[in-house]
């Protein structure tokens, strides 16, 4: 199906045309129909399956031209990144009509967002913190809004934003049309579907709970006080494009940069802590090839458009199964392979558990050729029936038939 076969706009096809769409993906056929029906919709879906399209087409087709008088649009994202990428996409649908869109978050300057409020924008892509300040100062009003987009819901539940989106949800009007999409639907999302939506349709698109085949990804148990060492060799060892390792804080991200630094990797480091110009600075430049490693807190893993990473490092292993998902997912991408590696330490192997029974597979553990390590009790658990000294010194084959060998080295 084609997406003249929509109905949508002349403008807006014109737009999906110049951006070189063709095909719509699998959300994008269910979606885009169900809400120029105005009904309103519960979309499951992983990052990369096409989601911002499949709100923004039919939403910016049924607004059609501008209006003055308030904005008729909200689409709210858990981060900055988020929106400033999906303000970027709405431009572009939109090029062929004066519609226009304002982007509201933190770590700027309040000057710019107020005077695009007081012009008066059709469309405002924001992250709820920034929003509450702007409807608090009386700089921005929702009366007008007739489209809610709650986009990564399930992102937004774990970093405590829903109580300020309901918060902003109540201060637009009840006959709305609202859209939410979440990777996963906790009891927490139920409860706001149940309060924000009118008999929801519901859709699910690339429920992924396994890494994508063209993904390799293994473990490396290592030892707490080696793991900086380890990290270190496996850059040294490995031949690869671009890297981005996941640090679970700010200040971890911000040491392994150091650390990095010192031993002459281009590195730039991601987290929200950062300024929004030195984020802006630190994407662009790893897109660029100007960075070859990025690293970052789980504000990467999600949604962002960072296109051939060669491979993931989990710095350290998520503490949610669906984020390590997200992590490795950020490889291996548009039918590309990657590598995600994993280091693991004797406190993650609960963390490991869950994710292993999460993906319904074992994540096979492997040792890096030519490094010196330290005996670790993780070296232990796969062989319970060996003498001990056999297993310390062998260390080589796995119950299960995992093998401790060498990382394996990806071609240019």
């Amino acid at each position: 199906m084609p997406f003249t076969s929509f109905g949508l706009s002349p403008a807006l096809l014109q737009g999906v045309k110049a951006m070189g769409y063709v095909d719509p993906t699998p959300i994008q056929l269910r979606a885009i129909p169900l809400i120029i029906q105005g009904k309103d919709l519960i979309g499951s879906a992983q990052t990369g399956t096409g989601k911002t399209a499949a709100f923004a087409l039919p939403i910016l087709s049924k607004l059609g031209e501008h209006e003055a008088g308030g904005a008729r649009v909200l689409i709210l994202e858990p981060t900055r990144e988020l929106a400033a990428q999906v303000e970027t996409a709405i431009r572009d649908f939109a090029r062929f009509t004066n519609l226009t869109v304002s982007v509201i978050f933190g770590g700027v300057a309040y000057g710019k967002q107020m005077d695009e409020m007081k012009r008066g924008v059709d469309i405002i892509v924001a992250t709820p913190g920034r929003l509450l300040d702007h409807m608090e100062r009386g700089t921005c009003k929702l009366d007008k809004v007739q489209y809610v987009v709650l986009d990564e819901a399930d992102r937004m539940l774990d970093m405590g934003f829903l109580p300020d989106v309901k918060r902003i949800v109540e201060k637009s009007p009840r006959d709305r049309h609202t859209s939410l999409f979440s990777a996963t639907i906790p009891p927490q999302i139920e409860s706001l579907i149940k309060w924000a939506m009118k008999d929801p349709e519901t859709i699910e698109i690339g429920a992924r709970r396994t890494p994508a085949e063209t993904v390799k990804h293994v473990i490396y148990p290592v030892s707490e006080r080696q793991k900086q060492d380890l990290l270190r060799a496996l850059l040294d060892q490995v031949n690869y494009d671009s890297v981005i390792i996941f640090c679970r804080t700010k200040h971890r991200a911000d040491s392994i940069s150091n650390l990095l630094k010192k031993n002459q990797h281009a590195v730039a480091v991601l987290h929200s802590n950062r300024t929004q110009r030195e984020r802006e600075q630190a994407l662009k430049g790893f897109r660029d090839g100007r960075f070859e490693v990025l690293v970052a807190t789980d504000i990467a893993a999600r949604g962002l458009d960072i296109a051939d990473v060669s491979h993931v490092i989990n710095y350290d292993v998520p503490q949610h199964p669906e984020d390590y998902i997200h992590r490795i997912g950020r490889t291996g991408r548009a039918e590309a392979t990657g590598d995600a590696f994993t280091l693991m330490v004797a406190e993650d192997s609960a963390y490991v558990m869950r994710i292993e029974r999460f993906i319904s597979q074992r994540i096979p553990r492997l040792r890096l050729e030519n490094f010196n390590y330290e005996y670790t009790a993780l070296f232990e658990e796969e062989k319970p029936n060996q003498p001990r000294t056999e297993r310390k010194i062998q260390g080589v084959r796995l119950s299960g038939g995992y093998y401790f060998g060498p990382a394996r080295k990806r071609r240019r």
